[in-house]
C-alpha cells in the first residue's frame, strides 16, 4: 500500500469504493463552484472570462478531467443602475468529469424551474475494468 491508499483508508474507511469516492469528489467540486462563484459581477462583456475562470479553477482540483461552464447572459443588466448583474444559480450551467480510481463520473448543475432550484446531479457513471 502507498501513502495515498493509507490516507484514503484512514479518512474514508475500508468499505468506500472507487465509485463512492468518485461521486463524493464530483459533489465536492459542484458545491465549491456554487458557493465560490455566486454573486460574481457579470456583464455581457465578461461572461466568457468568468466561464473560463470557473473552468480553470475547478480543473486544477484533484481528479477533475474536464469542466464546462455556461452562463446565460443577464437579461436585466442594462436596466440596472450600474449595468451589471451577477452569477446566480438561475444562470449557471456546469458539466464536469471526475475520475477516481477506475470510475469516471459525469456530473452537472442546472437550474430546474419546476423545482425553483439549481440542481446538482450525476448524468452517468463509467467503470473501467480493474
Amino acid at each position: 500500500m502507498n501513502d495515498e491508499e493509507d490516507l484514503v483508508k484512514r479518512f474514508f474507511g475500508n468499505d468506500v469504493t472507487d465509485r463512492d469516492r468518485a461521486v463524493f469528489e464530483a459533489g465536492i467540486k459542484l458545491g465549491a463552484i456554487y458557493h465560490q462563484f455566486m454573486g460574481v459581477p457579470l456583464s455581457k462583456r465578461n461572461i466568457l472570462t468568468v466561464e473560463k475562470a470557473i473552468e480553470e479553477t475547478v480543473s486544477c482540483q484533484p481528479y477533475v478531467e474536464s469542466a464546462r461552464v455556461k452562463i446565460k447572459p443577464p437579461q436585466d443588466s442594462n436596466s440596472r443602475r450600474y449595468g451589471y448583474s451577477e452569477v446566480s444559480g438561475r444562470n449557471l450551467s456546469v458539466r464536469l468529469v471526475v475520475k477516481y480510481g477506475h470510475v469516471r463520473v459525469f456530473a452537472g448543475m442546472e437550474y430546474v424551474p419546476e423545482l425553483n432550484y439549481p440542481l446538482m446531479f450525476i448524468e452517468k457513471l463509467e467503470e473501467e475494468a480493474k
